[in-house]
């Protein structure tokens, strides 16, 4: 069993597996492990590219910050690129995936959830999971909370407190609940 087996397990209609699921269980038990290590005393700058490296298991690049704390429920199913920033107090629940672009930068208290659940009581809350793609360069502001599914274009830039249930065309911004576009970005570098 790898932790590509339980990757592909979280994806829609993927048959139950007793042996992936108990291996699932395994993975969110070493994220809550590895982030009471993150949370609970100082590290420097290099150490946290390392815990979150230990964290995604796979190579963090080293020019990634993170202020803590930070929360995960399971971690192997995020994707950063360089110099991302990512404020304290975040919350990312990854089993559907989160990959987010070079310059990105996060702010206090964002929430990136990647599983809903299925309404109709005959289906007992079933989760899905969706990804959350957030290219390069966005700007998410504090309290912000990105929906399963979503896809935010680049330089973006998502308002404090925006809850994002549809994607996000590059280079606008929105805000709101729900998110809706306030206006576009004009390039001015050309």
């Amino acid at each position: 069993m790898t932790v590509q087996d339980v990757i592909e397990g979280f994806r829609e209609n993927a048959p139950y597996d007793p042996e992936r699921s108990a291996y699932a269980n395994v993975l969110f038990q070493e994220a809550i492990q590895i982030g009471m290590e993150l949370n609970t005393r100082y590290h420097t700058p290099e150490e946290i590219v390392k815990i979150m490296s230990r964290l995604t298991g796979r190579q963090v690049d080293d020019s990634f910050r993170l202020f803590p704390p930070f929360y995960t429920d399971f971690g192997k199913n995020i994707t950063f690129g360089k110099d991302v920033f990512i404020n304290s107090c975040c919350h990312f629940q990854d089993q559907g995936g989160i990959s987010i672009g070079d310059g990105t930068m996060i702010g206090h208290s964002a929430v990136l959830a990647t599983i809903n659940h299925d309404l109709e009581p005959s289906k007992m809350r079933k989760n899905h999971y969706a990804p959350i793609i957030i290219g390069k360069h966005v700007w998410i502001g504090s309290n912000a909370t990105i929906l399963s599914g979503v896809t935010i274009g680049d330089w973006a830039v998502i308002g404090a407190g925006a809850v994002v249930t549809k994607d996000v065309p590059p280079m606008t911004v929105v805000g709101g609940v729900p998110a809706k576009v306030i206006r576009r970005i004009k390039d001015k570098r050309s």
